[in-house]
């Protein structure tokens, strides 16, 4: 295995490429037509027992969610709902232009991005 590709399905993928090339500023290639592959940090995969259907969950991961919070604020982002705290880390969620959700995370147990 060489790295992992998500997909992010949206109702306007435009202006939510957009937000990620120009709002959350992660390189990019174009495949073609507009077609932006972005560039994200470093990933891995927790796999949690499901309570009810099985799922999936994308979450981008910070050092301090509420600097990183701060930050988007400045850039006109706000969180949506509630920020959820739990002794293994919390979470925020943003929305793209789209609507869409985006989650935010900070870790608070070790993580694999270093190994």
């Amino acid at each position: 295995m060489t790295g992992t590709h998500a997909i992010l399905y949206t109702t306007d993928a435009e202006a939510d490429r957009e937000f990620l090339r120009d709002v959350l500023g992660f390189p990019h290639v174009d495949a073609g037509g507009g077609w932006l592959i972005f560039q994200l940090p470093p990933a891995e995969l927790g796999v949690h027992p499901a309570e009810g259907a099985p799922t999936s969950e994308l979450y981008l991961m910070c050092d301090d969610l509420d600097a990183t919070l701060a930050e988007l604020a400045a850039k006109g982002v706000q969180p949506v709902g509630e920020r959820v705290e739990a002794r293994w880390g919390v979470r925020a969620w943003v929305a793209l232009p789209s609507g869409t959700q985006l989650g935010l995370y900070e870790p608070r147990h070790p993580v694999a991005r270093g190994l």
